[in-house]
């Protein structure tokens, strides 16, 4: 039953939420806020069709961690989102650090577009680690990010990098997989 109720709040924020871009000028405050909350509802859905390896948790009790590495774009919209929610029996909490070796415990890593000029390094340093790495960079997914969010055709729509979340050990359902735009395969790491 919790997919039927959770499948189509995805396929609602894929297909009706629209964005306009145009008002970014006009109402930057309320478009930015908007645009946060929506990510921060992908963020929690992405969860519900990932499946991490049991050594990704301290133990069978621990908390699910979403962390936001850097300067944090949602304000409370991830708390609002996930409160009271929990995902596969464990309770989701919410960290944020602008360093990485404090975000040691988490399964999904936010990687604000702060960080831009660390990205790759970051990326090197999480690979393998069953992390789920999410951000909203240009070319994120293209440099080892696991799925990057972006505005198209005034919706927030995303791409996967599933060669980058096969490495780590996580298991992208294929229902996600068929939402989002996927990143070519390539030969190298």
């Amino acid at each position: 039953h919790a997919h039927v109720i959770r499948w189509p709040l995805l396929l609602l924020l894929l297909a009706g939420w629209s964005l306009p871009i145009w008002e970014r000028y006009a109402h930057s405050e309320e478009l930015s806020a908007s645009e946060h909350q929506i990510k921060a509802a992908f963020l929690y859905n992405f969860v519900q069709f990932i499946e991490w390896p049991a050594s990704a948790f301290k133990d069978a009790h621990s908390d699910f961690f979403l962390c936001v590495l850097g300067d944090d774009p949602f304000g409370t919209a991830l708390e609002r989102t996930i409160s009271g929610k929990t995902v596969k029996g464990r309770s989701l909490a919410v960290k944020r650090s602008d360093r990485l070796h404090d975000l040691t415990d988490c399964q999904l890593m936010f990687i604000s577009s702060s960080e831009r000029s660390r990205l790759t390094k970051i990326l090197d340093l999480l690979a393998g680690s069953s992390v789920l790495t999410v951000g909203d960079t240009e070319q994120f997914a293209h440099l080892g990010g696991m799925i990057n969010l972006y505005v198209e055709e005034n919706k927030v729509r995303f791409e996967i990098n599933p060669q980058a979340a096969e490495r780590s050990g996580l298991k992208i359902s294929s229902k996600l997989l068929k939402l989002a735009k996927t990143v070519p395969r390539t030969s190298g790491k």
